[in-house]
């Protein structure tokens, strides 16, 4: 159906989906780590311990926050995410492309379930705390579930009007 649009680029626009939907979680959650700090937000930190692993950071610096690392892996997960479901909508949803409302809600399903395979089972083995027993409470999980649903919708939302206006 979408056969005018070469491989190249529907990694585009998948890419181009994956940055401004997490540009869009990111800023709804700056509230969230002003509220609870980077424990309160668990892909940044997961992001956090990822980066002081991969450059072996020294325990002297384990307080210290790398804003670039966490922003780096955060990005480059929301890009490769972006361009994962740009070509699952096309392989196996193409009439979708053209219907904004069924769009947004396999968006927000999609958001849905990259929160429940990716997400959930690693976040304990990363960061040494239960998504479920955390010690701020179970509104780290749900705020994060709230910004994979942002997510979701907003990709939905970039690749309906990038398939439509382009």
């Amino acid at each position: 159906m979408y056969e005018q649009f070469g491989m190249d680029m529907l990694a585009i626009y998948g890419m181009i989906g994956g940055l401004v939907s997490t540009a869009m979680m990111t800023l709804a959650e700056i509230p969230l780590w002003r509220k609870w700090r980077l424990y309160g937000v668990f892909e940044w930190h997961e992001n956090q311990v990822i980066t002081r692993k991969l450059f072996s950071i020294s325990s002297d610096e384990n307080e210290t926050i790398h804003i670039k690392g966490i922003f780096f892996f955060h990005f480059l997960n929301g890009t490769l995410v972006g361009i994962a479901f740009q070509f699952i909508i096309t392989s196996l949803f193409p009439s979708f492309i053209n219907h904004i409302v069924s769009l947004l809600l396999i968006g927000i399903l999609y958001g849905f379930i990259v929160w429940i395979v990716t997400l959930m089972p690693i976040h304990k083995p990363i960061t040494g705390l239960s998504p479920w027993n955390h010690p701020l409470g179970r509104w780290p999980a749900v705020t994060s579930l709230g910004g994979h649903i942002i997510y979701g919708f907003i990709l939905g939302l970039t690749i309906f009007a990038l398939f439509n206006n382009f």
